[in-house]
């Protein structure tokens, strides 16, 4: 039998979309949802935050295990998956700042190392953490597993910026959405690394869904607008599926 000779049209397709303006739009929406949602659960339901981690963890590792047995790119497999990561990162967060009494500094520390911990293994492992090499399930665990951890730290540096650092939410939306513009401008008018860039930017949405999730469902009297976290969770949701329903998302290629 001969050996197989890859076929670059099929080959190099992936099972996590192109990096577009839509893809920004919908990951920030996704992030705003898991922090409405996750509260929802943790806070709303009286469930509190350990009990609304292991929640969260199990549709996470489920999505996790679907996401790496797809044969290809599902657009709805894939933003659930990263829903997950974001929920559960919105309860263990808010359990390692709040509930194990390590504070925002505390936790926004240990998040960090766990983050470059991930993204070191991941690099040492395959060679590169680039997403362009997400297309094999060890990439792809090394991908989810740091996207779970980046999604965690950003709620803790949000509510870190938006809490104790003093800004209130809309202060803590200027200032993530002005690192943002930097990364933006730095991916234009730079040669730093695009792999980095990426991260970077990944890393700030998620805060930025935090503080702008925080400012919708949290009280008048704590600079909120006091809408209820279900109905935010609901508007968000629609708005995502009604993104991927309108827009059709590619696969990315990827590196070999």
């Amino acid at each position: 039998m001969q050996n197989r000779i890859p076929d670059t049209t099929t080959d190099t397709l992936s099972k996590v979309p192109q990096v577009t303006l839509l893809f920004w739009i919908i990951k920030i929406a996704a992030t705003t949802l898991g922090e409405t949602g996750g509260d929802a659960v943790s806070m709303s339901m009286n469930l509190g935050y350990l009990v609304g981690t292991g929640i969260f963890g199990v549709i996470f590792l489920v999505a996790v295990a679907a996401q790496i047995k797809a044969k290809g790119f599902h657009p709805f497999l894939y933003w659930g998956t990263i829903i997950a990561t974001t929920t559960v990162g919105t309860t263990l967060a808010d359990f390692a700042d709040r509930s194990l009494g390590i504070g925002y500094p505390g936790g926004s520390t240990l998040l960090f190392a766990l983050l470059m911990a991930s993204l070191f293994t991941w690099y040492r492992t395959l060679g590169s953490v680039s997403v362009d090499t997400v297309n094999t399930p060890k990439a792809e665990l090394f991908y989810w597993v740091t996207i779970m951890f980046s999604q965690t730290l950003g709620t803790a540096l949000g509510d870190w910026t938006a809490g104790t650092g003093g800004l209130g939410y809309s202060g803590g939306a200027v200032v993530f959405s002005g690192l943002l513009a930097l990364v933006v401008a730095a991916y234009y008018w730079t040669k730093l690394s695009r792999t980095g860039l990426f991260w970077a930017a990944f890393i700030l949405t998620r805060p930025l869904g935090a503080v702008v999730g925080d400012y919708l469902d949290k009280p008048l009297n704590a600079g909120g607008l006091a809408l209820s976290r279900y109905t935010a969770s609901a508007a968000l949701l629609a708005f995502i599926v009604g993104c991927i329903l309108i827009f059709k998302q590619k696969p990315a290629t990827t590196a070999h």
